[in-house]
């Protein structure tokens, strides 16, 4: 179905009202009656590609920031299914660069926290592409990706791209498995993510 501006869909309500008060104008009725599956975007609002507070705050309720020493510094721990990788620290960083023995301060953790959230932004907005997305929808994109590294090949993207709102936001609480096993906290996380992407 072809997008138009909010701007054209009123000018095409207006121009087919006549008709429908008057009862002719087959047409014009069918025109009227279509105009509520026509996606409605604005092209004058920018498409959001970086992460909001909501995602933030959603991101940093379910990372915490564990491991914290009685010296105030922060020390790299086991990933919970595994009891090994991948290794994570502070704000659920990981990479190669962290394993056993990796200890950052506070401030090293929230750095890398902004850096991962804009690189992880990027590629969700890369997946995505230039379909209609609402600042919510973005950050609970984020939040999953983020966790899972999954957006490129999720079901969950391919319904988003494809306009199934309601199919992508029953996506989330399929990846809820680590290890084989389903685990309490994805669970909880999927849901808070589901519930922010159906906001509008």
């Amino acid at each position: 179905m072809k997008t138009i501006s909010l701007k054209r869909m009123i000018d095409r309500l207006l121009d087919t009202a006549p008709l429908l008060a008057s009862g002719k104008g087959s047409a014009g009725r069918e025109a009227f009656l279509s105009l509520d599956r026509v996606k409605c975007v604005n092209p004058a609002l920018p498409r959001p590609t970086t992460i909001g507070l909501e995602g933030r705050n959603l991101i940093k309720q379910f990372e915490g920031c564990a491991k914290k020493r009685p010296d105030g510094m922060v020390e790299a721990y086991p990933d919970s299914a595994t009891g090994g990788d991948p290794w994570t620290i502070g704000w659920g960083a990981t990479g190669p660069d962290i394993g056993p023995g990796t200890v950052w301060t506070q401030a090293q953790c929230d750095k890398r926290l902004e850096r991962d959230l804009t690189r992880y932004a990027k590629e969700v907005a890369q997946a995505i592409g230039d379909a209609p997305t609402t600042p919510n929808q973005l950050d609970a994109m984020v939040s999953f990706h983020y966790n899972t590294g999954a957006i490129g090949r999720a079901t969950l993207t391919r319904k988003h791209v494809a306009g199934d709102y309601a199919g992508a936001a029953r996506e989330f609480d399929r990846w809820v498995y680590a290890g084989g096993r389903v685990m309490k906290g994805l669970v909880r996380r999927r849901a808070a993510e589901a519930a922010l992407y159906r906001q509008a």
